[in-house]
């Protein structure tokens, strides 16, 4: 609060002085009363640092200076819209300023940047000299944007200056509002504690601030970075981000000041940065010193090679968006890219793989700085779309199915190794050319069929079922088990597949079966006989 008392008792003392520019103005003081100024700085509550300091500076203001008041948050709690001017801007008006800001309470929100508004049309500032002084604890809350405000104010004034007084901000919570004091041509204050409010009353009181000196011609941008492949070779094509740190003889530790994209241009006050280019995996940083009348533009060697990588799945083919590419460079490897990428990598030996399902193409290069590659990456693979049917050329399965696909050659154990899985009907594989097995699981329906594929062709792998669907209706029923009907050498049979409750559905291979309905009363379980025919539905009632 101190802070903010001296950013107000300076701001206000110095109506009559130089340093805000304030002699023969009309003025309006804004005064936060939100809930947040109950908030206490050493044991004090900070509204009553602010009467205080008002009341103590509005006693060296010249009688003829003709001051105002106003406030937000006073009167009603939550609202975006309680602002009010209490004392108009008028000679004479310490006193009536004193006295509303000690019967005044301390409860609402902060819409800051419409109380500034209405301050500056009370003052007509279109017609004439104006200055606000927003005196505030907190941040916007009510959706105000205080840095257009302020450019709004400044293009559209005859001259308007806000300066805006920080109170027990934090430096990052400063910045957010400082804008509104800068792009208007005033201050912003960073009040901190009740002795720096002390120090600077002394200080402003016993010696006016001199008239500024003449300004030097500034440049509009006086840092233009920009970034190279390689030492006076060229930039890259891929996005490069730079950040701007303060110099604080930490390297980039320093303070984070501003950032922009590719072609970008940088107004920032004199002193000591470090410029920071990232593109890609590569990284490059430089030391400046700026000045406010001469624009720098270093040039950040990336040391670096640019890559494009095209994926397709056969010479000639379209790049298959599909397609997975992962690029593995000296310290890192990128995130997953799909289809085709454009990237820019440190020098040395960078691996690319392309994946697209179960082909893979991969290659190693030893790039060198400055260096540009755009090739195509062909993984060598061919497609395979997969259908059931129930009988040849009838109606397709197109619930719950799901395929495997094995290589051709058996192992020595006689099984096949897995190379891929998918669900659903027009299911695709990308594959290597070769010869494999499809394997096609539709309810209680298994069977396989062999296949091969060709580099950049479509294979239509279309398997027969041989099957038909049996649905069962059996009131009562707990479940049922359906079983081959032709009996072992053991009188035993072979289940089939099995299901709960009153209602089943399935897919079975043609053929004769038996029904066994399983009910939860005391009644028996029942035997039905029933055959499936390929193509065909078979409803069956149990009673």
């Amino acid at each position: 609060m101190a802070g903010l008392a001296r950013s107000v008792a300076a701001a206000v003392l110095l109506l009559s002085m130089t340093s805000f520019g304030f002699a023969a103005n009309k003025v309006i003081i804004i005064l936060d009363a939100s809930g947040s100024m109950w908030a206490q700085i050493d044991g004090k509550p900070k509204l009553e640092i602010a009467r205080e300091s008002l009341r103590t500076v509005l006693q060296s203001v010249p009688a003829d200076d003709e001051i105002g008041f106003m406030a937000y948050g006073h009167r009603t709690k939550g609202s975006c819209d309680d602002i009010e001017l209490i004392v108009p801007p008028q000679a004479g008006s310490a006193s009536a300023i004193s006295a509303a800001a000690d019967s005044m309470k301390f409860l609402g929100k902060t819409p800051l940047t419409a109380a500034v508004k209405q301050a500056a049309e009370a003052l007509k500032y279109t017609e004439d000299k104006a200055t606000v002084v927003l005196i505030t604890d907190g941040l916007e809350t009510c959706g105000g944007d205080p840095c257009a405000l302020g450019k709004e104010l400044k293009e559209s004034g005859v001259d308007f200056t806000a300066d805006v007084v920080g109170f027990g901000l934090s430096a990052d919570e400063g910045k957010q509002i400082a804008c509104l004091a800068e792009n208007t041509g005033g201050k912003y204050i960073q009040a901190s504690d009740e002795k720096a409010l002390q120090e600077a009353l002394v200080e402003t009181v016993a010696a006016p601030a001199p008239a500024p000196a003449p300004k030097a011609a500034e440049v509009d941008y006086n840092l233009v970075p920009t970034a190279l492949l390689k030492e006076g070779g060229e930039a890259p094509k891929s996005d490069v981000y730079f950040e701007i740190f303060k110099d604080d003889a930490k390297g980039t530790g320093g303070e984070h000041v501003d950032y922009g994209y590719n072609t970008v241009k940088f107004h920032l006050a004199a002193g000591n940065y470090i410029v920071v280019a990232t593109s890609g995996a590569a990284r490059a940083e430089q030391k400046v010193s700026l000045t406010a009348d001469k624009a720098t533009e270093p040039a950040l060697n990336l040391n670096a090679a640019e890559i494009s990588i095209h994926a397709r799945p056969a010479p000639g083919a379209d790049i298959d968006r599909g397609a997975q590419i992962s690029i593995a460079y000296p310290g890192g490897a990128s995130d997953a890219n799909y289809g085709e990428v454009k990237y820019v990598v440190p020098t040395g030996e960078t691996k690319v793989t392309v994946s697209l399902g179960a082909g893979e193409a991969s290659e190693t290069m030893q790039l060198v700085a400055g260096q540009v590659i755009d090739k195509d990456m062909i993984v060598g693979v061919g497609k395979a779309k997969a259908n059931a049917f129930y009988t040849q050329g009838g109606e397709k399965a197109g619930t719950d199915v799901s395929w495997k696909v094995y290589k051709a050659a058996k192992k020595l154990d006689g099984t096949r190794d897995q190379v891929t899985y998918a669900y659903g009907p027009d299911s695709q594989f990308d594959l290597p050319p070769g010869h494999y097995v499809m394997g096609v699981d539709v309810q209680a329906v298994s069977t396989e069929q062999p296949f091969s594929v060709t580099v950049g062709q479509m294979s239509d792998v279309n398997v027969t079922l041989n099957a038909g669907v049996v649905a069962v209706d059996a009131p009562g029923a707990d479940g049922f088990k359906i079983y081959e009907a032709r009996k072992d050498i053991q009188g035993e049979r072979k289940q089939v597949t099995y299901a709960y409750g009153e209602k089943m559905q399935t897919t079975l291979a043609a053929g004769d079966y038996v029904l066994v309905t399983n009910f939860t009363t005391d009644k028996a379980d029942k035997e039905t006989s029933f055959t499936v025919k390929a193509g065909e539905r078979n409803e069956l009632t149990v009673q």
